[in-house]
């Protein structure tokens, strides 16, 4: 039996509101969370993209909404983009109820922001560092606060934001409702709930099998410095409508999607440093068919709204099994059958047999197309454009040309395979991108010498020499070196200062940053190893405070 919403109890402002929007039934997990959240538990959400879990918890906040003097809601979210969707969607959700909904983010004024809380706001939604930023300010006041959401949490904790999470946490009164809704839960992320949650219920929404079933899985061994020729080799061979390509950081979005479109492929990167203006006009390329790729991150895709992707690409595989079954989810929808492809580097073959574990399905290798399969599918395509246009038979004027060189002489059968010849011009511009030969991995079967294995079963490497590194001091992305700064967790520095001030002195965009590791002493930022020279260049003017702080490669 279907339950509506209009037998959820909700209010009825807030029900006409829905009702108005087209919403009639909820999903799985707004029928789970609602009334969990109406009775004032907290609660841990677990469900993938695209499950309706905004509507989840905003329905239940507007359902409890009173004018007041402070600020009643807090919502935290890992990017501004993310940020401005939630509070776009409380606005719409709680428009019968004049409700005030302010999103705050980093890379804007101060300004603007305080001036808006200064006059009253109901609903803060924004990302953590913004967030502190104001209330050590004095500018945002959460002691009064009775519902306190961490959306994606699991993305707030890659993104280096989990101290600043837990620091405004500690701000709010400990008898507010607590909500967190994460796509996985790793053991940080269990703590946090641990400690700043009470009994929270557990809401769990099952992955539909359906998105497996009807997607085609497959990978490709390649070595990580070949992956760009890969894919184009593939664009060569494969029925690509529209593409999906999910890459790990911002700054590697970028590169891949310009030097697609440098091989002749119709790419953009989508990321959280796009506005909503300028991610809408990306978007309506894609789905006008002028852009045949997005190039995205995890982060960047969550929301994103476009049917008939007919491949989604892995240029890498995430670090967590459930990420991947969650990007594969782009395609194959909507009854048809898509294409998943991996790009698996070596050292990434553990991770697939996680995967696999996971999803309880193979994922088929495949050998990627040869120089000879690449010449035979491009004269294929040529005879069959041929075919075409001789059963249209609309060359009149063409044929007037034929006749004329047929008059001056040449044979029919010369005259044909010259016009292919220059119908396959345009073939030398497109070189065929090449491949090294990948050899048996030697620890394929075990674990390499040394160190532990860490939460997906790989072990670090020893370094040169036989001795092993300290984990964190080196870069697991590739083409980011990481650096080591010399404060740490007791000089009470965040995640937003390491990126501020590296991004201003050396500057370099703040989306370029990498991955941030804090501890005790000492904190580690991931640099693009372009830029690294750029940012060391700089020493002498990094500031925490009143207080330097210096910069050196962490290997």
């Amino acid at each position: 039996m279907t339950t509506e919403f209009t037998s959820l109890n909700l209010r009825e402002e807030v029900v006409q509101a829905i009702t108005e929007l087209g919403y009639s039934e909820p999903t799985p997990i707004q029928a789970a969370i609602i009334p969990i959240m109406l009775n004032g538990a907290d609660v841990i959400g677990q469900a993938q993209t695209g499950t309706g879990k905004t509507a989840a918890f905003a329905l239940p906040i507007l359902h409890n909404f009173t004018p007041q003097r402070h600020v009643q809601s807090l919502i935290l979210a890992p990017t501004r983009e993310l940020a401005l969707q939630v509070a776009d969607s409380m606005t719409e959700y709680g428009k019968h109820l004049d409700v005030r909904v302010l999103a705050v983010y980093g890379g804007q004024p101060y300004g603007p922001q305080i001036s808006r809380l200064n006059r009253g706001v109901d609903i803060v939604v924004g990302t953590p560092g913004r967030l502190l930023d104001l209330i050590e300010r004095n500018a945002l006041n959460i002691k009064h606060v009775r519902t306190v959401v961490l959306d994606e949490a699991d993305e707030m904790l890659n993104m280096g934001f989990i101290e600043d999470v837990e620091q405004i946490l500690g701000e709010t009164p400990p008898e507010r409702q607590t909500a967190l809704f994460s796509a996985t839960l790793p053991p940080r992320i269990r703590s946090l709930a641990n400690r700043f949650m009470r009994d929270p219920q557990p809401v769990t929404i099952k992955r539909a099998t359906l998105t497996l079933t009807s997607t085609e899985q497959r990978y490709y061994l390649v070595h990580e410095s070949d992956k760009t020729n890969a894919l184009t080799r593939l664009f060569e061979i494969e029925p690509i409508k529209s593409a999906l390509i999910f890459a790990r950081t911002r700054a590697e979005t970028a590169t891949l999607a310009n030097e697609l479109v440098v091989r002749g492929i119709p790419a953009e990167a989508i990321h959280g440093d796009l506005d909503q203006n300028a991610r809408e006009r990306v978007l309506g390329r894609f789905r006008a068919n002028q852009l045949k790729v997005l190039v995205a991150t995890d982060v960047a895709a969550r929301g994103l709204d476009i049917e008939d992707i007919s491949h989604v690409f892995n240029y890498h595989l995430p670090d967590d099994a459930e990420v991947y079954i969650h990007r594969i989810g782009r395609t194959g929808r909507a009854g048809k059958t898509g294409i998943a492809i991996t790009l698996l580097a070596p050292r990434e073959k553990r991770r697939l047999r996680e995967v696999e574990a996971l999803t309880k399905q193979p994922i088929t290798k495949m050998e990627l197309p040869t120089v000879e399969d690449i010449h035979r599918h491009r004269e294929s395509q040529v005879i069959e454009t041929m075919k075409i246009w001789l059963g249209r038979g609309r060359y009149k004027r063409e044929l007037e040309m034929v006749n004329e060189l047929i008059q001056a002489g040449h044979e029919p059968l010369n005259i044909a395979a010259a016009a292919l010849k220059i119908a396959r011009a345009d073939e030398k511009q497109r070189p065929i991108a090449e491949i090294g030969e990948v050899k048996s991995d030697r620890h394929e079967k075990g674990f390499p010498r040394g160190g532990k294995p860490d939460s997906f079963g790989r072990r670090d490497m020893p370094a040169k020499g036989g001795s092993s590194r300290r984990r964190g001091d080196s870069s697991h992305e590739e083409g980011m070196i990481r650096l080591k700064l010399n404060k740490g967790k007791l000089n009470g520095i965040r995640p937003n200062d390491i990126v501020g001030t590296i991004a201003f002195h050396a500057n370099i965009p703040g989306y370029t940053i990498g991955k941030i590791r804090i501890e005790e002493k000492h904190s580690f930022v991931d640099i693009p190893e372009d830029l690294v020279e750029q940012v060391l260049k700089h020493n002498g003017n990094y500031r925490l405070g009143k207080e330097k702080f210096s910069l050196q490669k962490a290997n």
